[in-house]
């Protein structure tokens, strides 16, 4: 055994299987894989094996496609067979919503060329003829989908890996982590007969699903993952079954089936799960399961017996009740910690089997190439980066209810409720005496809309604004006080409170060399000045989109989304220089400071009084920033906006906050002040065409297909990340643009995703879309082919129907911009 290894992946299921396997495919072949037991023996040698692709994120369902074209070929390439059946899949709807769903699910699969069809009941009963269409409104059929043996499909990958020079280890536990400055340095691991040896490790791969959490301690790492008991049976053989039959899903009975050996594997997500061993797996947990728990189990048997008959009578020959690891928002928990070197790739929520070859192409590129392939955000470890995610009841809560809702409709904009409130900024009994309805971000309690805005005379009242509300599914989760609050910010001035917003200070001598570095824009600027700009990937894709203000010579804060902070304060420290600070020290300033925007024509008279200072447009103009007092408070006063009105961004040190919102709420009084919540705020700057990261902006875009190329400067001194793609992607010309679309019916709203059609081809999805209340128009932007420009007529799929638009140029409210610089 050497004592020197590239990388160490701990643990020997699909997921370390995967990641070593495709780490080998890129060339590297000096890896050794560790398991405590044998392989599989974990949660992979009890899974159900289903492979279903289509999911509710893009990068999601691009890895699931990925994943079920590798199983088709691993047997021929490896010689051990998975046992991959291609089978297909249906899904049932036995609710309007649920066949809603599907119709949003048929446009989402055009986008990907997925064979995914809209069929009825007759249709689905005649594919899997054991099912009654008993409520059955329609079904969705995939025959690209299917099932493995997942223990089949980790000996696959395994026997790959070895064949490119992968060593494999068994009972071999990890009983220590080094970490050294902030990097991993390698692992301790112990033998079967409980002989140690130390391996020197440039990486380190945490992929012990349900163990992870207790791996992650010995480097020091909080890795948010709660083990939930998981339940399925198979029955005796039952006439009709044959091994071709599809995966079939019901969600609104809570079930799934598929077949096995001529009988039924049924199992499915009950309302009241059943967390298990939370305070660590039991060190001979291995290759074992739990107890069957069959009264837990009746729940999804009712609905079994109410789709699929025969099941009332079949003999059970087996009930498999085994542990999972889940994560509290039901997404992969994958990428590099704030360990240097220190990778995760393990709470896989019941569907790692289908993401498994996904999960090990981009882990493994993440850590060849620095990023992965594609944009990871939603399932970055760094999402679970705050303190707040140390505390075990509120990574428990958070995760029996995503576990306990697993199979239902979860409309946009919904509200997770367990846990709450955490969070709070130091106004939130004052929001809530004004009648806020919160929602959460990031665990901060944040303020949705006000329900009384809801009734302002100013705009017709509520029946008026009501008038309003969307069609379909965008109405859900709406309030009349949306629009008012919108509409306020136009007329008058609204207040906002944006506590959670993350604010980071980079501070020190190397400070602005540092950022020069990082930012795409020219950010060595005077003190006092405002910049807008993006961090970018090798590749020229945005990973990071933000405000950066010079307060200080050698100061900056950097101000980005409440859900972003930690995801970019891991892209800030991965860049410091190996060998030090390099003069620079990243400071996380989110909850010391108060952040409150105060935005609308009337925002100078009310602010004037209240304070000495210059707020004239020549004596503090758009994109400056200055310490200045209001009433008796000390305020960091930034003029800019992410709702295109005059008005500034107010923060202050967290004591002053009280005070600072009671001095403007009752100067307010004067001048129409509405307080408003962030629903407004998406709303108003959709009419701006100002961009949301994650959604319209990501890792795979470049400034310049996002429409940004203003805030990029190629002539800067110094050779930013991502300056050679972006010279090349230009000179290359652009693959795509991202446009806004106005929909010819104002009460048609996209919600994301939405196939968008020209000349009767699929050209795009919609990155985002919601209603333009000043502007009385629906919007949608896409990414579109470079030649459709301006005017270009088009169709996008909402819920089934062909909505047509129009390429309009943006901004669609203030396209000269006069009202920010007032």
């Amino acid at each position: 055994m050497a004592d020197h290894a590239r990388a160490v992946i701990i643990g020997g299921g699909v997921g370390g299987t995967s990641i070593a396997y495709h780490l080998a495919e890129r060339g590297w072949t000096d890896i050794l894989l560790v398991d405590r037991a044998e392989l599989t023996s974990g949660s992979t040698f009890h899974s159900a094996g289903l492979v279903g692709q289509l999911r509710g994120s893009v990068t999601l369902t691009k890895m699931m496609m990925y994943g079920a074209d590798l199983y088709r070929r691993l047997r021929d390439e490896t010689g051990v067979d998975p046992s991959w059946h291609e089978v297909g899949s249906l899904r049932l709807a036995s609710t309007q919503a649920r066949y809603e769903e599907l119709q949003r699910q048929a446009g989402w699969a055009k986008t990907f060329g997925l064979p995914l069809e809209l069929i009825s009941a007759r249709e689905a009963q005649e594919r899997f003829p054991l099912m009654t269409t008993d409520g059955v409104l329609g079904a969705v059929w995939l025959p690209t989908d299917g099932w493995l043996d997942p223990s089949g499909l980790a000996m696959a990958l395994a026997a790959g890996a070895r064949k490119r020079g992968v060593t494999i280890r068994t009972h071999t536990r990890v009983v220590g982590i080094g970490v050294d400055r902030g990097r991993v340095t390698g692992v301790e691991i112990e033998g079967r007969a409980g002989e140690r040896e130390t391996i020197a490790a440039d990486v380190v791969v945490n992929a012990g699903g349900m163990f992870a959490p207790e791996i992650g301690r010995l480097a020091g790492v909080t890795i948010p993952i709660i083990p939930m008991a998981h339940q399925y049976l198979f029955t005796e053989a039952i006439d009709g079954v044959h091994a071709g039959l599809p995966q079939l899903r019901d969600p609104d009975n809570l079930v799934y089936f598929r077949e096995e050996v001529g009988g039924l594997c049924v199992g499915g997500y009950e309302r009241h799960p059943a967390p298990w061993s939370v305070d660590g797996v039991p060190a001979d947990f291995n290759g074992r399961l739990l107890q069957p728990d069959p009264d837990r189990l009746n729940e999804v048997l009712e609905g079994a017996v109410r789709r699929v008959p025969a099941i009332a009578d079949a003999g059970v020959s087996r009930i498999i009740n085994g542990p999972e690891g889940f994560t509290p928002d039901n997404e992969f928990l994958l990428g590099e910690s704030e360990v240097r070197g220190f990778f995760a790739a393990a709470g896989f929520c019941a569907h790692g089997i289908a993401g498994a070859g996904g999960i090990g192409r981009q882990v493994a590129s993440w850590i060849v190439d620095g990023e992965p392939e594609l944009d990871l955000w939603h399932m970055d470890i760094r999402r679970f980066g705050g303190a707040h995610w140390r505390s075990r009841e509120w990574t428990l809560a958070r995760t029996a209810e995503v576990y306990a809702t697993y199979y239902d409709i979860h409309y946009p904009n919904e509200e997770r409720q367990a846990g709450r409130p955490l969070r709070m900024a130091p106004t939130y009994g004052r929001l809530a005496d004004l009648g806020a309805v919160f929602g959460e971000k990031s665990g901060w309690e944040r303020p949705n809309w006000f329900e009384p805005n809801g009734d302002d005379p100013r705009f017709g009242g509520r029946d008026a604004l009501e008038a309003l509300r969307p069609r379909g599914w965008a109405g859900q989760h709406w309030s009349p006080a949306i629009a008012a609050e919108a509409l306020a910010t136009r007329r008058d001035v609204a207040l906002f409170d944006e506590t959670s917003f993350a604010k980071l200070e980079v501070v020190g001598p190397g400070a602005v060399a540092f950022l020069e570095r990082l930012c795409a824009n020219r950010v060595d600027v005077p003190v006092g000045r405002i910049v807008y700009t993006s961090m970018l990937n090798s590749r020229g894709g945005i990973e990071c989109d933000l405000t950066v203000t010079r307060v200080e010579p050698d100061r900056f804060l950097l101000v980005t989304g409440t859900a972003f902070g930690q995801h970019d304060l891991g892209w800030l420290r991965k860049h410091l220089p190996e060998s030090g600070d390099g003069g620079v020290q990243i400071n996380d300033l989110t909850s010391g400071r108060v952040t409150f925007g105060l935005w609308g024509p009337r925002a100078r008279d009310l602010l004037a009084p209240l304070t000495t200072d210059d707020l004239s447009d020549a004596g503090f103009p758009f994109l400056t920033a200055r310490p200045i007092t209001i009433g008796r408070v000390p305020v960091l006063a930034l003029r800019v906006t992410y709702v295109g009105e005059l008005g500034w961004e107010l923060y202050a040190p967290t004591e002053f906050g009280p005070a600072l919102w009671d001095t403007l709420v009752t100067a307010g009084k004067d001048h129409g002040l509405t307080p408003a919540g962030y629903r407004a705020i998406d709303a108003l700057r959709l009419e701006k065409g100002y961009r949301v990261w994650s959604s319209d902006i990501t890792p795979d875009e470049t400034p310049y297909e996002a429409g940004l190329g203003f805030a990029v400067a190629l002539d800067k001194e110094v050779e930013f990340i991502g300056r050679d793609a972006l010279v090349a992607a230009k000179a290359a010309g652009l693959r795509k643009r991202l446009r806004c679309l106005v929909l010819d019916d104002a009460r048609s709203v996209c919600l994301g995703n939405e196939p968008v059609r020209v000349d009767g081809a699929i050209v795009g999805r919609v990155t985002s879309g919601g209603l333009g209340y000043s502007v009385e128009k629906s919007i949608a932007y896409a990414y579109l082919p470079p030649e459709a420009g301006i005017g270009t007529r088009g169709e996008i799929d909402v819920f089934g129907q062909w909505i047509g638009f129009e390429v309009a140029r943006e901004p669609l409210y203030d396209p000269a911009g006069e009202r920010v610089r007032s």
